[in-house]
């Protein structure tokens, strides 16, 4: 079982967080994980960086699309579909 959490990137990767985003759990047959996904959000257009493997399951759960789906129509730029 891990937890997604928002941290500052000047603090030890194991130290303090600011907030749980969500949880995901691979042993669970959907393999989607369970997110707070108006905070994400928040937070990746505050600037977050997700980590790579962040960003696979934001992938896998359909927050990364809505995220830059949201960032182009911000940009103005036509958005696919």
């Amino acid at each position: 079982m891990y937890r997604l959490v928002a941290a500052d990137s000047r603090r030890a990767r194991d130290g303090r967080f600011i907030e749980i985003l969500g949880i995901f759990d691979p042993l669970k047959e959907t393999g989607i994980p369970e997110l707070k996904q108006e905070r994400v959000l928040s937070w990746l257009h505050q600037g977050a960086q997700p980590t790579v493997t962040v960003r696979t399951l934001l992938r896998r759960s359909g927050v990364w699309k809505q995220f830059e789906a949201e960032k182009a129509v911000k940009k103005g730029a036509p958005t696919k579909g």
